[in-house]
C-alpha cells in the first residue's frame, strides 16, 4: 500500500472515531439536560402543590372564621319550600 493510501486510511479512521466519540458525548449531554429538566419540573410541581395546599388551608381558616361570625344557611332548605 502506498504512503498516501496509508495516510488517507489513517485520517479516515481517526475522523470516523472522533465523529463517533463526539456523537456519544453530545448524546450524554442531551440526556443530562433532559434529566435536569425533569428534576426542575418535579420541583415546580411540588412548589405548586405546596402553594395550593397553603391557599386551601387559608380558605378553610377563613371559612371557619366567617361561619363563626355569620350565620350560614343550607341552600338545600330553600329549594324545597315553594
Amino acid at each position: 500500500m502506498s504512503s498516501r493510501a496509508k495516510i488517507t486510511l489513517a485520517a479516515a479512521t481517526i475522523l470516523s472515531a472522533l465523529t463517533v466519540w463526539g456523537v456519544h458525548v453530545q448524546q450524554n449531554q442531551e440526556r443530562e439536560a433532559m434529566y435536569r429538566g425533569v428534576l426542575k419540573d418535579d420541583e415546580r410541581r411540588v412548589a405548586k402543590m405546596k402553594q395550593r395546599q397553603q391557599e386551601y388551608d387559608e380558605s378553610q381558616r377563613r371559612r371557619e372564621l366567617y361561619e363563626r361570625v355569620q350565620t350560614v344557611r343550607d341552600s338545600s332548605e330553600d329549594s324545597g319550600t315553594s
